[in-house]
């Protein structure tokens, strides 16, 4: 064993890891466990002293690490494992916890720092060998092996933190955020003629081992890799860079080690991952001003203590997180892109909205739109096992007045929020402008104009382009409804439908939402003939005895192939219907059309769904695609999904993709296409024939 504890030596046994790195962390038994190791079929490397462990970690290239202990104190214990969780979360790996008592008290914080395996008792090595084989299993569905790891790193792209090697061309691409970071953008230096060596060249030298053995790995093994350093010139400062290699070279991706150090944490909520009222009033108070004035809408969940004492904190805690999604969701959908999302106390969420000076629609009037939706959303039922919780929601309404300092607005609005409690069931939602009043806001407007958008072609339908993931070419589309209210203007699909729901409406809105999308389709010129089109059902539709037959009739008669169509249905529509859900996709799937959840990731249960529902595909919510840049534990839950669906042979389609980053993540995860504004907002038919022939031009 050399100075750092390595092991050079070791053939493995039969069936073992053919010596796969393996990082020990032990005070007092580092050799004893090494050679175990080794004889197993690993390839130690070992530690005894805690100090930068999480860069030793990094630099071994393990996936698994090894933490013994035994005789440590609980307090120390959970010390030592959450100092080095982040890195191990970061790479997708795995932590085996050697323990004195696997029952002790203190295990279950172990578990919540990041442990991820136990192992008690006497330490022999038939025992530790299948502990370590345990946890290489979890390490490999999450990080994957090589020959899944070359098909997912196809698409290689990302607008942040990021560099690629190209090995053909001997060539070195670094993000100019990165550059930047690591001074590479000083006078002097020919960017046009970068190596790997300037890239290494620009880490203190006490960094550049870890990072020159990890760059070997994925160099000469075509093997992932990782390695940690200081952000030149700032020492408190520590990077992670995950290398993913691929046929063509392999690229690098830089990511904090730990996110809590991020200077913006201080405005987040550790548990939603919203901003907190910090970072809400550090919003407001930038937002006002130069004629802008924001609307602020506080909701308050109503009796949610209940929830906590029949369910437990657990379902609590994951309730306000469903919150968090279907808040977020909601704002998406109604394209309010100017938006703050946050959540203020246990049960109290803000949205604020600015708008532009000389905007067609004040923002109080957007607010009232949007908080009826709001209120709506929250009381749809939540799944939770084998329960069905139902949540209620109030709203108060602020306008900032001139002048107005941020804890103002606020205090405005809570004010409101306390009269729409107090007002019982018709007082669902109050509005306050001046201090000293609020009024009730009337819902009756909209349900009434609903009735007559059908006829005056006011619900207008646009067309999201999907792409695929490795080819990048357009293969589909999906169809969504818009309503272009003459008053409140463009109202996206999640609002329309709640509304048509509190309405009675939403049937005839179904019906006209899918013979009017197949009807275009049907007459798509030849230039479209190849791409899929997906429709929405709702989970009223599912239980319409004649959907089935009426649903097919408007197919065929539109003369669009069945062979080209999907039925999506959301989660939130199987939460009461899954036996009729499940009969019903059967039966689509009989006659020749593919078949997906959208949304999935939202629902409390959707593994539920996918032993019980025959599917072809799932969609990732958007909210999933937004947090996948997130930590590394964010990857790791999106990169758990679709490991799952593509075990059960099911595609998988990432929405809301924003960002260059989110879709290298995502295309890394293994998702097989996706959506969203980085390449296209929802268009027309028309717009879509333009935007194939721009491919197409682009080409040939």
């Amino acid at each position: 064993m050399d100075d750092a504890g390595t092991t050079r030596s070791g053939n493995g046994s039969a069936g073992g890891p053919d010596s796969l790195p393996l990082f020990i962390l032990s005070p007092e038994q580092r050799d004893a466990l090494a050679l175990l190791a080794s004889r197993a079929g690993w390839r130690p490397v070992g530690a005894r002293s805690r100090e930068r462990a999480e860069s030793r970690y990094l630099g071994s290239l393990a996936r698994i690490a090894l933490v013994d202990l035994r005789g440590l104190g609980a307090e120390e214990a959970v010390a030592l494992v959450g100092g080095l969780s982040p890195a191990v979360e970061a790479s997708g790996g795995a932590m085996l916890a050697l323990v004195d008592d696997g029952g002790a008290p203190h295990v279950a914080d172990l578990v919540a720092a990041g442990v991820t395996h136990l192992l008690d008792g006497d330490i022999t090595q038939a025992r530790l060998a299948t502990a370590l084989r345990a946890a290489d299993k979890l390490a490999e569905r999450l990080i994957g092996s090589l020959a899944a790891a070359r098909d997912r790193h196809a698409v290689q792209r990302s607008d942040a933190l990021f560099w690629r090697w190209n090995g053909a061309e001997r060539t070195l691409s670094i993000s100019p955020a990165l550059a930047d970071l690591l001074a590479l953008m000083a006078p002097g230096i020919d960017h046009s003629r970068w190596t790997i060596r300037d890239l290494v060249l620009a880490l203190d030298r006490s960094d550049r081992a870890g990072a020159i053995a990890a760059i070997r790995c994925a160099m000469d093994d075509l093997m992932p890799a990782a390695f940690a350093h200081a952000v030149p010139g700032q020492p408190g400062r520590r990077l992670v860079q995950h290398l993913y290699p691929d046929t063509h070279g392999f690229s690098g991706e830089v990511e904090e080690l730990d996110m809590r150090r991020r200077a913006e944490a201080r405005d987040r909520d550790p548990m939603t991952g919203l901003v907190n009222r910090q970072g809400a009033l550090r919003w407001l108070d930038r937002t006002q001003g130069d004629g802008r004035r924001a609307v602020a809408l506080l909701i308050g969940l109503g009796q949610f203590d209940r929830v906590n004492s029949a369910y437990g904190r657990l379902v609590g805690d994951a309730m306000l997180s469903r919150v968090a999604m279907r808040i977020t969701r909601l704002v998406d959908a109604m394209g309010a892109r100017d938006a703050l999302i946050a959540r203020l106390t246990g049960t109290e969420f803000l949205v604020a909205l600015t708008g532009e000076p000389g905007a067609a629609q004040p923002p109080l009037e957007r607010g009232a739109l949007l908080a009826r939706q709001l209120v709506a959303e929250i009381s749809r039922p939540f799944n939770a096992g084998d329960y069905l919780i139902r949540l209620s929601g109030r709203c108060g309404i602020a306008l900032a007045q001139e002048g107005d300092a941020a804890d103002m607005v606020l205090r405005r609005a809570s004010n409101a929020l306390a009269d729409a409690r107090r007002g019982g069931a018709q007082g669902g939602i109050r509005v306050r402008v001046a201090d000293n009043s609020s009024r009730i806001l009337d819902d009756d407007r909209l349900q009434s104009d609903l009735r007559h958008a059908l006829d005056s072609g006011q619900i207008q339908l646009r067309f999201q382009p999907q792409y695929d993931m490795a080819s990048d070419a357009l293969i589909g589309v999906e169809a969504l409804a818009r309503w272009q209210h003459p008053h409140y203007g463009e109202i996206g699909a999640g609002a329309l439908f709640a509304i048509a729901e509190r309405s009675d409406f939403i049937l005839p809105l179904s019906d006209h939402i899918h013979a009017r999308a197949l009807a275009e389709a049907g007459a798509w010129p030849e230039a479209l003939r190849g791409l899929r089109l997906a429709v929405n059902v709702t989970a009223a539709d599912i239980t319409e005895p004649d959907f089935l037959t009426n649903f097919l009739r408007l197919v065929d008669e539109s003369g669009f192939a069945r062979s080209r169509l999907t039925v999506e249905l959301t989660e939130s529509g199987l939460v009461q219907n899954l036996d009729s859900a499940a009969r019903l996709l059967s039966q689509l799937r009989e006659a020749g059309l593919a078949v997906a959840i959208d949304d999935f990731g939202t629902g409390y249960s959707s593994l539920a769904y996918l032993k019980a529902l025959p599917l072809d595909y799932l969609k990732i919510d958007s909210s999933i695609a937004r947090d996948i840049t997130g930590s590394g534990r964010d990857r790791i839950i999106v990169r758990a999904i679709v490991d799952m669906a593509r075990s059960l042979d099911l595609g998988v389609v990432a929405e809301g993709v924003e960002t260059e980053q989110q879709l290298a993540l995502l295309a890394r995860a293994g998702c097989t296409s996706y959506q969203g504004f980085l390449r296209s907002p929802p268009v027309t038919s028309e717009a879509l024939a333009a935007l194939v022939a721009g491919e197409a031009a682009a080409v040939s």
